[in-house]
């Protein structure tokens, strides 16, 4: 089985450029690239990103939005780091059940989270 997350976008060169360095901790790369769709792939066990071309930018919320874990515990440092490549802080951080998280969007506006786990939460969760 494989996962595919679709992300609407209108231009996938600079989308992609963006959530290749966004992903690098988790070592994502390009795949397939034939108009209107642009792919990054990560290791066998992450989805991948299929980066679809629209005409339209993006008008409301997403209904559903990636929620990233970079292993670290410096959620700042990792929210200041997507800011600089083009992202934009939505939220200041909140917490909940011991996690804890930064609503951020790219630079397209879809929004995603930036988030630390409990110590104590599975994997995967």
């Amino acid at each position: 089985m494989q996962i595919v997350v679709t992300l609407d976008c209108v231009d996938t060169k600079a989308q992609a450029e963006f959530w290749l360095a966004a992903l690098a901790p988790l070592e994502y790369r390009r795949g397939f690239d034939g108009p209107p769709y642009l792919s990054l792939v990560g290791p066998a066990s992450a989805p991948t990103l299929l980066l679809q071309q629209v005409p339209e930018p993006k008008q409301v919320k997403n209904r559903m939005h990636l929620d990233l874990d970079f292993g670290t515990e410096e959620l700042d440092a990792e929210v200041e780091r997507l800011q600089q490549l083009g992202a934009q802080r939505i939220s200041q951080e909140q917490s909940e059940h011991g996690f804890r998280w930064v609503v951020v969007s790219d630079p397209e506006g879809n929004e995603f989270c930036v988030f630390v786990p409990p110590a104590s939460a599975a994997p995967g969760v």
